[in-house]
This record gives C-alpha cells, structure tokens and sequence, in this order.
C-alpha cells in the first residue's frame, strides 16, 4: 500500500552540478515532514561516535581503527627506526675511518681547519693518499675491499686542475693567464708492483705547478658489507663507497684546503646466505607490515566515504536553503561539511601504505631507500597521532586548545606573513654586511637559524663575541643591528604574537562560559530536539518509506533544486 505522505517523482534533466531535477507537488505537511527529516538527519551527521551510537546503535568503527592504527604504526617506526640507525651509524662510521686512513695526521672534529701550507706537504698528503689506498687490504681493520668491473679492479685517480696557460709575477704586480680550466689524470691499479712498496716522485710522473694549480682530487671507489645487521635478526646491506680527497687551491692564499667526500649507494647483495632464522623473522615483519597497510586501508576507505557523505549532505542542505529559504549558504557553513580531521587521517593512511610498501621492499632487498621510507613513515606516524586530537575535541575541557588553535590560525597566519618581512630584511642585511667577519653570516640559511636563534634568546654572547673587529665600522653596525634585531623581535613582535593567541584563548574561554555563537547551519539543526536516545533516528534508518531513501539519497537535492526553478525570482 503506498503511503500518501511520500511524494512519487521521477527525474527529468541534470543541472551543471549533477543533480537531478524533478517535477512535484507536495502539501505543506509533507514539507514540513521534509524540513524535519533534514534537521534529524544533518544532527545525527554531526553527532560524536557515543552519540552515533545511542541514537542508531551504530558501533564506532573508525575510532577503534585509528587506536589499532597507532599502536601498528608506532611500533613499525620503531622498527624501522632501529634498522635504519644501523644503517647511518655504519656509513658515518665508515666516513670517519676513511679520514683517518687516507688524511695524514688526520683528528675528529678538525675538518675546517685542515690543510696544508708548504708544497711538500702537498705532495706527502697525495702520495700518503695512495700508499694506502695500495695496502688497503692490509691495514684495514674493515671488510673494505676494491671495487671490480669484470675481473679488474677499479684505479685510482689523480686528477689535477691548473689553468691553461698563466705567468704571475706579484712582485710586479703582472699577471697573463688563460682562465680556461684543463684537467690532467693518473690512473694507479690496486694492484701496481711496486719495489719498495710505496708511490713517491720516482715511481710516477706527477709534478704540481702551484702558480696555476686550481684544486687536485683523488677519486677511487670501495666497497663493504654491513654485518652488523645479522646480529638484529636483518638480512646484510652491501655498500658502495664514492670517495672523492679534494685539495682546494681556488683561493690561492698560501692555504689549500683538504677534505674527503663520501658518496655512498646501498645496493642488494648478489650473492648470499646466513645460516639460522633470519629468513623467518623477514617474513614475520613482512607480514606485520602487510596487516598495517590493510588496517590503513581500511581506515581509508571509511574516512573517505564519510567525507563523500558529507560532501552529498552540503549539497542537499544547500539545495534545501536555496528552495525553502530563497537565500545562499555561505561558504564558512559549506565547510563545516568537510571534516579536515579525515583529511588528514586520509594523507596518512597514504603515506603509511606508500612507506609501509618500501619497507617491505627493503627488507626483500629489493629497494635499498631507507631515506625515503623513514620521511613518508615519520611523517604519517604524526599525522597518526595529530589525528587523535579529533577524538580529544569532543570533551570540553580537551576541546579548548583545538577551538583556539583553529580560531587563531587566520590572525596568527597574517601577522606571521607581516614579521617575515621584517625578518627577511633583517637576514639579508646581516648576509651582505657581516657575512665576511661572523662565521654565523656566512649563508643566507646560516643567517636564518642565527636570528632564529637569537629570538628564543639562545646563544647571544657567542653571537657577539665572534664578531671579528678587523674594521671598526662594521664593528659598530654589528652592534646596531643586534641590538636592534633583539629588541623589536623580543620585545615588541614575539609579544604580539603571544597576545594573539592569548586573546583568542580567552575569547574561547567566554564562548564556552556563555555559549558559542551559531551559525545559520547551527540554528537550523538547533531546532531538532530529539536527544540521540530518542529512538527516532533508529525508526527513521529502517523506515523504507522516508523520502530520502526512495530517491536513494539524491531525490533530495534533485527535488529542492526542481523547486528552486518554479519558485518566482
């Protein structure tokens, strides 16, 4: 029997925004009947899971995943975490020994003051250089070894860079030079014979012309295996060293330079085996990992329908205003729609899906990106836990760092976008002026984290008291832009920005003592006064009669906007 107060429509045309557009005629009871359905329907949408719960039975699915999800992904990380320490500990442990077994007289923490100053050093530091990169094999206490292409090992190379043609004479004040580059290498073998067992002058043809001399590299590659890793249950990395010892005359101020770069590329090993259960534990974490990214993907796939439902829901509302209202929602109200909140547990269930992938990569040695896979697995795990703030905002008292955060952003963003000018200013200034006598001015980024520094108040003596006084002038600026950089950061921006937020935390406190203002989304629903345990939000999910579920949700919007047309303008 068909129940007269539901309205039979059947849809016509489309309008640009996809719904559908009715012909029908309803009495003013089954308007009203309409209008009540809308408020139960947007209250229960907006609604927190316990309510959800009370009013439907509907069980809080996507909280007790996100729970799950924390505990899976945190633990994850930690794993990850330990594995990849291993890994930068042995390439930092590498780097350091490789200084100490190819600088000559080489100490830790040395690296911006060594160098050499005679030619003869330059010469003891090269061939000092190559005698061990010959003995490697013996004087390592690693499992270093030559890389091979093919059969042969790969050379050594002495490359040096001069000028090509230049005639100096600074006590005449001339100069004729050519500032074309030309670069001229040796090649050494490993495996050279050598009578006395060492590389001096008499062995190769290499002669250095300091006066055109721009910079000499030695370039040769290593290889090595990261065993480390077997004791933690993990299957070993294979390693490939790049080194580069470069000796920096650019300057040509009686000073050259030295240091050593290591380039280093983590490949799959060709050929292995380790005897015990280390398979097994991979497969173990493989399949951890397989349940974190079926859990995310879970959460996923309900925060992206609640969002489409939402989305649905802001359009009806709106076509409901439109007709019944004559008037347009505005654009704050629209997106009271759009939970930023499942935005942002949907970037993270991305990220982790996408990091979790690559571990599982890893840990097959199929991919060697730790790098990559530690930024896309840090960065979801702390939207994983910003994430549960939502679930701390339904509680009032947990509620008002959210409601100040958020009303405080809009002021907080333009008033940072006012101190950056005044910032950079300030930055480039300090570059151009002191860059040359303060080591902390020497870059752009240096000066940044300088003055970032000084406005938490770190550091200031050193800041002062490294300024060089070589010209008194620039002395005396140095002083005048501290002091005043100091002073209207601390005591005039900083405490701006402090009262901003401290004025929008105690608005929020009045709000919550007196009642928050509502917007025209808040007044319509305030009028539904069925409390969640009503029983009426039950009866309305199981009747199959209700007008939105005749038109399977989209009858809705399609009938207002019909409406909206035959409504006189």
């Amino acid at each position: 029997m068909e129940n007269p107060e539901v309205a039979i429509s059947s849809c016509i045309a489309y309008d640009d925004e996809g719904l559908c557009r009715y012909k029908q005629h309803l009495s003013a009871s089954q308007e009203l009947l309409v209008e009540d359905q809308l408020r139960r329907k947007l209250k229960f949408f907006f609604m927190n899971p316990c309510e959800k719960f009370w009013a439907r039975g509907r069980k809080p699915w996507k909280f007790g995943i996100q729970l799950l999800k924390i505990a899976m992904v945190t633990i994850q990380l930690v794993l990850f975490g330990l594995s990849n320490q291993m890994v930068v500990a042995f390439k930092e442990e590498n780097t350091v020994a490789f200084k100490h077994l190819f600088l000559k007289g080489y100490m830790d923490r040395t690296d911006d003051t060594y160098a050499v100053y005679t030619q003869t050093d330059v010469y003891d530091q090269i061939f000092f250089a190559i005698n061990q990169y010959l003995q490697l094999p013996n004087i390592s206490v690693g499992n270093h070894a030559y890389e091979k292409r093919g059969a042969e090992e790969t050379a050594l190379a002495v490359c040096q860079q001069f000028y090509k043609q230049g005639t100096i004479c600074p006590g005449n004040d001339t100069f004729d030079i050519d500032p074309e580059i030309v670069t001229d290498c040796l090649y050494i073998e490993p495996m050279t014979p050598l009578d006395n067992r060492t590389v001096g002058k008499h062995n190769l043809n290499f002669t250095l012309d300091f006066h055109r001399l721009v910079a000499v590299q030695l370039m040769f590659n290593l290889k090595a295996i990261n065993l480390q890793t077997v004791r933690h249950h993990e299957l070993p990395d294979c390693y490939d060293f790049t080194l580069t010892i470069l000796f920096d005359n650019k300057a040509h101020s009686g000073r050259i330079k030295i240091s050593l770069d290591n380039d280093i590329e983590i490949r799959e090993c060709k050929d292995w085996h380790v005897s015990g259960s280390i398979q097994k534990n991979t497969h173990y974490m493989m399949i951890f990992d397989a349940f974190v990214i079926l859990t995310c993907l879970t959460s996923l796939i309900l925060c992206t329908r609640s969002v489409v439902k939402g989305i649905r829901l802001q359009r009806e509302f709106v076509s409901f205003f439109l007709y019944y209202y004559k008037k347009e929602v505005s654009f704050s109200a629209q997106m009271e729609f759009v939970n930023g909140w499942y935005i942002l547990i949907i970037v993270s269930d991305v990220l982790t899906i996408v990091g979790s992938t690559l571990k599982m990569e890893i840990q097959a040695k199929s991919l060697t990106s730790y790098d990559v896979c530690s930024i896309l697995l840090g960065t979801s795990t702390m939207l994983v836990w910003l994430g549960v703030i939502r679930y701390l905002g339904f509680f009032q008292k947990y509620n008002l760092l959210i409601l100040t955060l958020r009303a405080a952003l809009p002021n907080v963003m333009r008033f940072c976008c006012c101190a950056a000018m005044i910032y950079l200013g300030y930055c480039f200034c300090g570059w151009i002026v002191l860059g040359p006598y303060h080591v902390k001015f020497h870059s752009l980024n240096t000066v940044s984290e300088c003055l970032f520094s000084l406005i938490n108040g770190d550091d200031m003596f050193a800041t002062f008291a490294k300024m060089q006084q070589k010209s008194y002038l620039v002395w005396l600026f140095s002083r005048i832009y501290l002091y005043s950089f100091i002073s209207l950061f601390i005591y005039m921006v900083l405490s701006l920005f402090i009262a901003l937020i401290t004025d929008t935390y105690e608005t929020i406190k009045h709000y919550q003592q007196d009642g928050f203002p509502e917007t025209e989304l808040q007044r319509f629903i305030s009028q539904c006064k069925d409390l969640p345990n009503s029983g009426r939000y039950r009866l309305e999910e199981e009747s199959s009669a209700s007008l939105f579920c005749c038109c399977n949700r989209q009858e809705m919007g399609a009938y207002f906007g019909a409406r909206t047309e035959q409504s006189p303008q």
